[in-house]
């Protein structure tokens, strides 16, 4: 700590970031640290490993904390071990350190949410029952809470009851969907946990099971026989689950919404269920903001489950998109914030940031570079290929290849092809492009986990370049 009481940082870099990391933590309003840049002796910072600080760096005094760049691969444990400070991973791009250090000391808690989801399996019943519990499986590990076992008309479902005791037996809760009241029964009574949906004339069915019913009206948008049934299982002490049911948009949508407000004003401790499949399934646009829209109606509302079906090929994430936005929603109603960076993982199409530099910081990083591999990079202008015989940009990657001079290399050439293809497509859609890595789509596909412990693979064309210049092939 200096005399002031601030952190003193040591942030180590390469050659050729080594001008913009200085110019991005000189422009950084009263930073609460003071700091040093210590250039390692290499020209591309995202190729550091803990190894090299390690050979590089033996002997370190009067700093707190030293910042290494956020793709550093390697055990940094050892590293502070060995030079006697902590060494963390700061942001993949300096374009973040700003936020890096000005976010709260406490990150927003994503493990809780207070939304419960079943999820429907809307076929069950022409699903064997192994078939059922592979489906629960998936689910489950999409962050379904409870399985709804989705009844058909006029199809029988001769084996209900094995497969709500096989669902069961993999440590899940079970509901059943049917608007019959013998398959309501024969659920209940084979230990299903809920069953989907009792009208006023179905009430009944309520006695002769232990299973929590879910009420809805007697018919369509009518509240008060909602309410009606809802009094009935009042006077006989019988949880429930109102669902005053939403509507598909342009059939009812704005009207329902305003039931669940009517119910929730009418009746503020009672639980209430919304299923959100009439707008996901039914209307064709990306479903995330959708998510995100309806997860705020239901944390507003305090609605504590929410029924989830995914069918649609276009709808195909939306049991991890409602996952992840009612872990959101919770988050920013219990801090008293708008849903706004706590997590980009509903933006698919669109990042807040989507270029971690400008034309001029690329042109004074292509003016560095003195090797002969290519680097790509996007800014707002276009996506730049550059190495120490010129900087290219274009927004059509096709336009780059007469000055590649990748004609007799077929592996660079296929390595570039993909590369190129991946920042024209970052380009477009204003989303973080990053050389080597794959694009990211929030929850719509799920990130392949990475151990930065380790060193990254060479990739399959780099090795095939390897083993023909060698003679192997």
């Amino acid at each position: 700590m200096n005399a002031a009481g601030q952190e003193r940082l040591l942030f180590l870099t390469g050659r050729l970031a080594e001008k913009s990391l200085k110019r991005t933590l000189t422009a950084m309003a009263s930073p609460p640290f003071e700091w040093e840049v210590r250039e390692l002796g290499l020209s591309v910072a995202a190729l550091m490993t803990a190894d090299m600080i390690e050979r590089r760096l033996s002997k370190v005094e009067g700093f707190d904390r030293i910042i290494v760049p956020g793709r550093c691969r390697g055990d940094l444990d050892r590293v502070a071990a060995h030079l006697g400070m902590p060494v963390v991973r700061g942001p993949e791009e300096l374009a973040d350190l700003p936020k890096f250090f000005g976010r709260s000391t406490a990150a927003h808690d994503l493990s809780r949410y207070e939304a419960r989801l079943f999820v429907e399996i809307v076929d069950a019943p022409q699903l064997s029952v192994a078939a059922i519990g592979a489906r629960a499986g998936e689910l489950a590990a999409q962050g379904a809470d409870v399985i709804d076992l989705g009844c058909l008309p006029a199809t029988p479902f001769p084996h209900l009851e094995e497969a709500v005791a096989h669902v069961k037996s993999l440590g899940l809760a079970v509901s059943v969907d049917s608007l019959e009241p013998d398959e309501l029964l024969r659920g209940g009574r084979a230990g299903a946990d809920f069953l989907l949906s009792l009208k006023e004339d179905t009430l009944w069915i309520a006695d002769e099971v232990a299973a929590t019913p879910i009420l809805i009206p007697s018919v369509a948008g009518d509240l008060v026989s909602l309410e009606r049934a809802m009094a009935v299982l009042d006077r006989k002490g019988r949880r429930y689950l109102a669902d005053p049911i939403l509507d598909p948009i342009h059939f009812g949508f704005t009207d329902s919404i305003a039931r669940y407000h009517a119910l929730r004003t009418a009746h503020p401790d009672v639980a209430i269920m919304m299923g959100i499949g009439n707008v996901t399934e039914l209307t064709h646009a990306d479903t995330m903001g959708m998510n995100a829209l309806l997860f705020g109606i239901v944390s507003e509302l305090r609605i504590g489950t929410v029924l989830v079906v995914q069918v649609s090929e276009h709808a195909r994430s939306v049991v991890r998109e409602a996952d992840a936005a009612r872990r959101i929603l919770l988050a920013a109603r219990e801090d008293g914030a708008l849903p706004k960076d706590i997590s980009g993982v509903l933006m698919a199409l669109h990042e807040k940031r989507p270029f971690a530099h400008d034309p001029d910081e690329i042109a004074e990083l292509a003016a560095a570079v003195r090797d002969p591999n290519f680097r790509v990079m996007t800014a707002p202008d276009g996506v730049h290929v550059f190495n120490r015989d010129g900087h290219r940009v274009a927004t059509d990657p096709f336009a780059f290849w007469p000055g590649l001079g990748l004609e007799n290399d077929a592996a660079h050439a296929f390595y570039l092809g993909v590369e190129l293809a991946r920042a024209q497509i970052g380009w477009q859609l204003g989303k973080r492009y990053v050389q080597d890595e794959e694009l990211r789509w929030g929850v719509a596909v799920p990130e392949r986990a990475e151990n930065l412990l380790e060193q990254k693979a060479p990739g399959t064309t780099l090795a095939h370049g390897r083993r023909k210049r060698s003679g192997t092939e």
